[in-house]
């Protein structure tokens, strides 16, 4: 275990069930019930699989502290709460644990980006503001910065800063990553399908998207590793790399959501920029999805 451990397994990132007048809690609680009772291990809330970045202010809040009420401590609450703003990071931070949320996920700034310094002084103001663990969260496909090694370590003594989402997709960033932060931080897939390389490197678990589908077997597949039966484990991987791709066939969270639509959790909704998947894109998830017994 490494210091104040989030987790360890799979957290589901979880997608927010939308109406054409907002959240629909009814489906939300549903659906969190569904998972804690599959096993899951953790839930992310509001993060970029449940569409935070085109919720209301408002609507953000409230579904982090709706997910905090409905959960009732069975399984550890993560909060999304980064942002391209830091003042807006820490408000919605402080919120978060007011709300009793038992982590914060802060992914780095997009749009404006920051330097390799400017990351540094935005997660300790963040870190220095809050008094609950935080995740970083790196994923520079989607937000055209990227933390280095090297600021993984500057950060890692931070007592708030206790892990990280690694989504860059560097399988040597995330072994350098590793090297130099040794038990300091939790190191968490942000890609399903490099679950298990990642627990191959001392790894705590997964944040995941296929969870949303499979909540089950995706814990399953990072306890097997846990339990020693490495070769079971990465067959899981492998098995399930078909429908990992085709969820990742559009941008995250466009399939999934078509996909918990189609599996009855939740209506297809998705607000602009996003819009639902492509015909051909559907017909070959939905064809995964069959074979897995989903629909």
């Amino acid at each position: 275990m490494k210091k104040n451990t989030v987790f360890r397994g799979a957290a589901t990132a979880l997608i927010t069930p939308l109406t054409n007048d907002g959240v629909d809690y009814a489906a939300f609680g549903k659906l969190i019930d569904w998972q804690i009772e599959q096993g899951i291990d953790a839930l992310v809330i509001a993060g970029t699989t449940g569409e935070g970045s085109t919720l209301t202010y408002d609507e953000h809040q409230e579904a982090i502290r709706y997910a905090v009420e409905r959960a009732a401590g069975r399984v550890p609450i993560i909060a999304g709460t980064g942002s391209n703003d830091a003042r807006r990071a820490v408000t919605l931070s402080r919120f978060a644990c007011q709300a009793g949320a038992d982590a914060l996920l802060v992914v780095t700034p997009y749009y404006n980006k920051a330097t390799q310094k400017g990351l540094v002084a935005m997660y300790t103001a963040i870190a220095d503001a809050v008094d609950r663990p935080i995740i970083l969260y790196n994923v520079p496909s989607r937000t055209g910065v990227n933390i280095e090694p090297a600021t993984y370590l500057a950060l890692a003594d931070h007592p708030n800063i206790v892990g990280i989402k690694e989504a860059n997709g560097n399988i040597s960033k995330i072994v350098e990553t590793a090297a130099l932060v040794g038990d300091k931080l939790d190191i968490y897939s942000g890609n399903d399908d490099q679950v298990v390389p990642v627990l191959s490197m001392g790894g705590s678990g997964v944040i995941s998207v296929l969870s949303n589908l499979l909540p089950a077997e995706t814990s399953r597949m990072c306890h097997r590793f846990f339990e020693g039966d490495v070769a079971g484990s990465a067959e899981m991987q492998c098995a399930m790399l078909p429908l990992i791709q085709a969820l990742f066939s559009e941008v995250n969270p466009i399939p999934v959501k078509a996909a918990m639509a189609a599996m009855g959790w939740c209506e297809n909704i998705l607000r602009l920029p996003l819009t639902p998947m492509e015909e051909a894109h559907w017909q070959k998830l939905r064809a995964l999805m069959a074979e897995q017994g989903l629909v």
